[in-house]
């Protein structure tokens, strides 16, 4: 049997380094960079050493796709939940689910820099993981859309999921151009990009309603 210190067996004491870890490679990736970030700097910082890290990730990229993996299983959580409580229809709850959304993505800054600082054109790995969080949420649109207008006809899925994942990355592209100039500290901004991203929503929704 594993021995138990502060209360913690063998498994906890590893996925609480893990989550070290992973706050530390958070805050070095959006202070510093993917290339500007060490590994032997996200054992100083989470105050662990190199032997643990590597017992958890192979590489640093491993590590990054993690830290990439950790946002957007947060994100969906957030997401199932708010649309688990939606009581109206889609023209009211949009600006709610969307809203949801944003600050996921924008109220820490840290979360912002590494999601669309750095991501793209690392590896393919990580091109990997962002697909896969983009997929997640075109599915996620294609549910909703089923509850609100009923499943499509077979011919017609495969449009919905194209429609769907072209919505998706226009949003994230609406939000990375956004970035540029935001004050991430000003609620109004937020609030405005929130209302071109209900705008953006509603548009490419009717054209695929009619």
């Amino acid at each position: 049997m594993s021995r138990t210190i502060r209360g913690l067996d063998a498994e906890q004491r590893r996925a609480e380094r893990r989550e070290h870890l992973l706050d530390a490679a958070l805050k070095l990736f959006a202070a510093n960079g993917y290339l500007g970030t060490s590994i032997e700097q996200i054992c100083t910082t989470a105050y662990i050493g190199t032997k643990s890290f590597y017992e958890l990730f192979t590489s640093r990229e491993e590590c990054y796709v993690a830290v990439l993996r950790r946002t957007s299983d947060r994100l969906e959580e957030r997401m199932v939940e708010a649309a688990r409580q939606a009581t109206g229809n889609e023209r009211q709850e949009a600006p709610r689910l969307l809203a949801t959304f944003v600050h996921a993505l924008v109220d820490d800054p840290q979360v912002t820099r590494v999601t669309f600082g750095m991501a793209s054109g690392i590896s393919e790995s990580v091109e990997r993981e962002r697909r896969a969080n983009r997929r997640w949420a075109a599915g996620f649109l294609e549910q909703l859309w089923d509850a609100y207008d009923g499943p499509p006809a077979d011919e017609l899925r495969t449009v919905r999921h194209g429609v769907a994942i072209g919505l998706v990355g226009g949003m994230f592209d609406l939000i990375s151009d956004w970035l540029l100039d935001a004050d991430l500290t000003a609620e109004k901004q937020i609030e405005a990009l929130i209302d071109d991203l209900t705008t953006f929503y509603i548009t490419v929704r009717r054209g695929l309603t009619k």
